[in-house]
């Protein structure tokens, strides 16, 4: 028997209402259609599990689950798990399928931050697969001839925003440490698919629709997404031979396949096509390393949240915005309490002051993380949040450190992009997993049959604020700051929840709000994610259109804040662990948990 307990596979997942996608400052808009389509190449219980989806209920199984954002990775996962394998082999099928089905969001050519809890060891374990800058690169990077910021569009659609792709090298790093199913097995949903075809889905296809004029900048791009010039529609049967050579190299030689010869030498040759400097290097690939980072860790209530530690700003954010939160009663206020709202709104507010001026790739930069995360700091911190309105304003605080550093404010946002996978399997062991191109198509360059990241593009373009150096600005061989929040939440060491989104600067607000309605609103996983999202994380508050949100305009309005009505659209995929598994999929995009 299961150890948790012997109760049936049930229905799976949820419904939602229709709903945009956020489109304001963002390169490529979501799609703005309802996400119903079928998928007529997936198996009968995924099929069941993508309706039922839509009546709002958890998925609920005794032995493994996976939660990830298309059906067809979920299957690859599934197989793998099923046929005995763990978490981690689960993984590496799922981002193989992934880069090919989902290749706006993530893939080959990008990065991922991971958190895996250990079911032997009970540790936590945390690996940073971040890209990296150029060695060649300085904190001019992105400045033009006059010392100006280059606009963002000119950087991204360019060889100049790709960093060293850092996924490849966690598919095998993270294998190595805790896969046991055979390694070439685990591409071979990808690679059949790929060769095989697969029906290009509503969300892929709306798209390629919006970002058409960007994928048309590259040759290689416009071939694959844009044949015979028009945009790949749904339903259409779409091949990717080059994908499938690439995998079975991997599959055939590892890693090394990819960061060092041809595939290599295809990857510098696509950043370097335009008369501007791209300073990406064969020595840049050969040399990059994923690196174990401490995790960190945050008590809150009965709980321990823990993640990904700089250079993503993740985990450090949600741990302030839970500590500052603690000191009030948010389970008797509930989900649409007006106050409720405001002590969450500056929360987040007061945590994005911090990581605008603290954040950064740890190497490069001294971050004060424990003194961020200090519970007399937070709750000095918290003490602002004691009035009656907004805040009128916000700046980052003085936490406790023993290295001084004057560093200006970086305001940087990320572009919603990005995908999250989360996956308990039958030992226990939990897998938070999240990984990106940066925004949708990255840098439109399409080599070997993936796209390359924009990732650089997190970095600060400016190199000092206020007089004063920007801890997030470009340096050779350093990780830009990410907001990604892969989170795995444990209550007296054992698991109780692994869960992440996509979603740019929002993931920390959007994942934050699902720990807070599964942990103080009693919400199951199902509920959590789908919950209208409310975010302010620059001032400005974010509600959701057409839902119940939309009410607390007025009021939050009244209150001083700054309001925006619009589609926030996350991917959150949640797993919680009790009595038995039960999984969430965000509404808002084309996943499905699935189980035995």
């Amino acid at each position: 028997m299961s150890r948790f307990g012997s109760v049936a596979l049930c229905a799976l997942v949820a419904a939602f209402p229709a709903m945009g996608q956020q489109t304001s400052d963002v390169i490529v808009p979501e799609p703005e259609t309802q996400l119903t389509q079928d998928f007529p190449e997936i198996s009968d219980a995924a099929q069941r599990a993508l309706d039922a989806k839509r009546a709002g209920r958890a998925v609920e199984a005794e032995n493994w689950m996976v939660a990830a954002a298309n059906p067809l990775a979920v299957e690859a996962g599934a197989r793998v798990l099923r046929e005995g394998g763990n978490a981690a082999d689960a993984m590496v099928a799922v981002q193989a399928v992934l880069g090919l089905v989902e290749p706006q969001s993530s893939g080959l050519g990008g990065g991922a931050f991971l958190v895996w809890y250990d079911a032997e060891t009970g540790e936590v374990t945390t690996l940073d697969a971040r890209e990296t800058a150029p060695l060649a690169a300085d904190p001019r990077y992105f400045l033009d001839d006059d010392g100006e910021p280059l606009t963002f569009m000119t950087a991204v659609v360019s060889g100049r925003s790709v960093g060293t792709p850092g996924t490849p090298r966690l598919l095998e790093d993270a294998h190595r440490r805790w896969g046991r199913s055979n390694w070439a097995g685990l591409f071979s949903d990808a690679i059949a698919h790929a060769e095989g075809g697969f029906a290009v889905s509503t969300r892929l296809a709306e798209s390629v629709a919006l970002a058409s004029e960007s994928l048309a900048s590259f040759s290689a791009t416009a071939e694959y997404f844009l044949p015979n010039g028009a945009p790949v529609a749904a339903g259409d049967i779409l091949t990717n031979p080059e994908y499938a050579d690439t995998l079975g190299q991997i599959a055939a030689r590892g890693a090394s396949a990819f960061y060092t010869g041809e595939i290599a030498a295809d990857i510098v040759a696509a950043t370097r096509t335009e008369a501007h400097p791209r300073l990406l290097s064969m020595t840049d690939l050969a040399r990059y390393e994923v690196i174990e980072r401490p995790a960190v860790c945050y008590d809150y209530r009965s709980n321990r949240v823990c993640g990904m530690g700089p250079p993503s700003s993740g985990a450090v954010a949600i741990a302030q915005i839970l500590g500052m939160l603690e000191a009030f009663d948010l389970g008797a206020m509930g989900p649409q309490d007006l106050e409720a709202r405001r002590l969450m709104g500056d929360a987040t507010r007061l945590a994005f002051a911090d990581r605008g001026r603290y954040l950064a790739d740890s190497d490069f930069v001294p971050v004060p993380v424990e003194g961020l995360i200090d519970r007399e700091y937070l709750a000095a911190r918290a003490e602002l949040l004691r009035g009656d309105d907004a805040l009128p304003e916000v700046s980052a605080g003085e936490p406790a450190w023993d290295h001084a550093l004057l560093l200006g404010d970086d305001l940087r946002e990320e572009r919603p992009a990005t995908s999250h996978i989360s996956i308990v399997d039958a030992d226990g062991n939990v897998l938070s997993m999240t990984t990106t191109i940066e925004s949708g198509f990255g840098s439109r360059l399409f080599v070997r049959g993936f796209l390359l990241n924009n990732e650089l593009t997190d970095f600060s373009f400016r190199t000092h604020a206020q007089g004063w150096p920007i801890a997030n600005r470009v340096e050779p061989g350093k990780r830009p700051r990410s907001s990604m929040s892969p989170t795995i939440v444990l209550r007296d060491g054992a698991p109780v929840l692994s869960i992440g989104s996509p979603g740019g600067a929002t993931i920390i607000g959007f994942t934050a709000q699902a720990i807070i309605a599964h942990l103080d609103w009693g919400m199951d996983v199902q509920e959590a994610v789908m919950m209208p999202h409310l975010v302010n994380s620059f001032g400005t508050y974010q509600i959701e259109a057409d839902t119940w949100a939309e009410d607390l305009v007025t009021p939050l309005s009244d209150l001083g804040f700054q309001t925006n009505v619009t589609a926030l659209t996350s991917g959150l995929h949640a797993i919680s662990l009790s009595d038995m598994l039960r999984g969430g999929a965000d509404p808002r995009r084309e996943g499905i948990a699935l189980g035995e």
